[in-house]
């Protein structure tokens, strides 16, 4: 990852999806955190960013989460390129593709160009999910389930932490479990994958399944930006062309034992001074 000092991430491109704003368990706070580190000039919403049909059930909307929407704004005022292109949970954001708000451009797919001229098709992807198309109240059950599970996550997680334990995600342990769901998201990255050969691009940027990955099985290069519920991922371009997942907890983790490492040595010679 470029670090463009101590404490500043520098890359060409950032792609996030999948924040769930307006949900209980959108890691809101710590995209803040890692944004105000991000020193980029191009930025992609891939959907999903606002969950509207949470907000429709009930109006949770915590201070963090407007802290969010906020500090994309100000970037898109100080001449960052925004590009919002919804997914379902926002769908209602898709009645205004085409327009601008605030300097953030609503686009239902567009194609990014990496700066080594390869050009990536880059969408939320519900359009490829065939749950979300051809059932989707089965959807909105899968919605309600996984809201469940994230309730429970939460409860373990903290009998871990009490514990020393790192983090565990129940939900994505049992997506990589069950073999349906397993072969869901094989299925969701092969006609993803498919669509972007279609379109005559190098490969394809999406969101949407909470997975996030980088491969080249299907024949063109396939990338996921993972999400804000759990993973807290993102997609990043460097100024070279390539791409990298950053997953910001273990950054997080990684920073703060370099600042104890920082720090140990300081408190010791404190701690002599004073004896002496």
């Amino acid at each position: 990852m470029a670090m463009k000092d101590h404490d500043t991430i520098a890359v060409r491109a950032l792609f996030l999806s999948d924040v769930h704003l307006g949900t209980r368990g959108s890691q809101a706070s710590l995209l803040l955190d890692f944004l105000k580190l991000c020193d980029v000039d191009t930025i992609y919403l891939v959907g999903d960013i606002v969950d509207g049909w949470r907000l429709k059930s009930g109006w949770y909307w915590p201070q963090s989460h407007n802290d969010v929407v906020q500090a994309l704004l100000q970037r898109a005022h100080k001449g960052a390129k925004l590009i919002y292109l919804p997914g379902n949970h926002d769908e209602f954001m898709r009645d205004y593709i085409g327009h601008d708000f605030g300097g953030i451009e609503i686009q239902d797919t567009v194609i990014h160009e990496a700066a080594d001229g390869k050009r990536y098709l880059v969408m939320h992807g519900d359009h490829f999910d065939m749950v979300v198309r051809r059932a989707p109240w089965l959807a909105y059950l899968g919605d309600g389930a996984y809201t469940f599970a994230l309730v429970v996550n939460k409860f373990v997680n903290l009998v871990r932490r009490r514990l020393g334990l790192a983090y565990w995600s129940l939900s994505a342990w049992a997506k990589m479990k069950v073999k349906n769901a397993v072969n869901h998201v094989g299925r969701f990255e092969e006609l993803l994958s498919h669509e972007a050969r279609r379109r005559d691009v190098y490969g394809v940027i999406c969101g949407h399944i909470h997975h996030a990955m980088i491969h080249d099985q299907f024949g063109v290069r396939y990338m996921n930006t993972g999400d804000w519920v759990e993973s807290c991922t993102a997609l990043v371009e460097h100024f070279d062309g390539s791409f990298e997942i950053i997953y910001w907890l273990d950054e997080l983790r990684r920073m703060n034992e370099s600042d104890v490492v920082t720090r140990l040595p300081r408190r010791r010679r404190e701690a002599k001074a004073s004896a002496a």
